[in-house]
C-alpha cells in the first residue's frame, strides 16, 4: 500500500512558526469539515472504520499517535508526530488511531460533511466491499 504524507511548508521567525493549509493546494480536496481529537488515553484505540467516499488528512498538531491503515490487502502503521506533516486517508481505507501521547491534538480535515451512511464500521463488510471492487 502506498502511504501519502504531505510535508507542509513551515514559515518561521523569532515570533514562532506557522503552517497554512489550503484546500485544493496542499490539501487535495475541498475542506468541508474540520474536527480534532484530544484528551484521549494512551491505551484507547479509535477509528475502526473506513469511508465509502470521504477523504481525510490527519495532522498531529501537538503530540503524537500511531495510525493503522488497511486497504484490505495490506496494513501499514504510520506515526504522526509533527504539525508540519499530514497523513492522507483515502476512501475505502480502514483506519485505527492509537498510542496517543498525553498532549496529542489530532486534527482531521475532511472532504465532506458528517454522513453516517458513508461509514463502514464492520471490518468483514469492509473486506466484502473491497473484494467487490476488484
Amino acid at each position: 500500500m502506498e502511504v501519502t504524507m504531505y510535508d507542509f511548508s513551515v514559515i518561521s521567525d523569532d515570533r514562532g512558526s506557522l503552517v497554512a493549509l489550503e484546500q485544493n493546494k496542499n490539501i487535495p480536496f475541498e475542506i468541508k469539515r474540520v474536527y480534532y481529537i484530544f484528551n484521549t488515553k494512551k491505551d484507547v484505540r479509535r477509528g475502526f472504520h473506513a469511508h465509502k467516499e470521504l477523504q481525510q488528512v490527519l495532522i498531529a498538531v501537538s503530540g503524537s499517535c500511531k495510525v493503522l491503515l488497511d486497504d484490505g490487502k495490506e496494513s501499514v502503521e504510520v506515526e504522526l508526530n509533527s504539525p508540519a506533516k499530514g497523513l492522507f486517508v483515502d476512501k475505502l481505507i480502514w483506519h485505527e488511531m492509537y498510542d496517543f501521547s498525553d498532549d496529542l491534538v489530532l486534527m482531521v480535515l475532511a472532504s465532506d460533511y458528517y454522513n453516517e451512511e458513508d461509514y463502514i464500521r464492520d471490518y468483514k463488510q469492509f473486506k466484502e466491499i473491497i473484494i467487490d471492487q476488484l
